[in-house]
């Protein structure tokens, strides 16, 4: 599995703006959820996988909005960690009790995120 911090390195050689790198990572997030969510294993390394890439991801966007030297607006960056925060709770919640259905708000946040990032939303 590759490391978020790495892809967004990788990935943002090959992207022009940081908007659409953080949408390709987001969506490259939802992708591995919903391939879990689709070969639905709660034992599975790509479930493990997923949740690993996602949090992590998370982690990165948390870390970004929380820090005091953010040129994000305060309000956007409290949507973030509210987010952020969620996100966290609902890999918990998947972790101490897996069931597919649980992946979708996951899912949805990033792909959702990510078409808001992109102007599509």
């Amino acid at each position: 599995m590759q490391n978020p911090a790495r892809a967004y390195g990788k990935v943002a050689k090959q992207i022009s703006s940081p908007r659409e790198l953080e949408a390709d990572l987001l969506l490259q997030a939802a992708s591995r959820l919903q391939a879990a969510q689709a070969a639905w294993d709660r034992t599975s390394p790509e479930l493990h996988n997923a949740l690993l890439y996602n949090r992590k991801l998370w982690t990165i966007f948390l870390t970004s909005a929380t820090d005091k030297d953010s040129q994000l607006a305060k309000s956007v960056r409290q949507n973030i960690a509210n987010l952020g925060l969620f996100v966290m709770k609902q890999t918990m919640a998947i972790t101490g009790d897996p069931k597919p259905e649980k992946l979708a708000p996951l899912i949805n946040i990033n792909r959702e995120l990510a078409a808001g990032l992109l102007g599509r939303a």
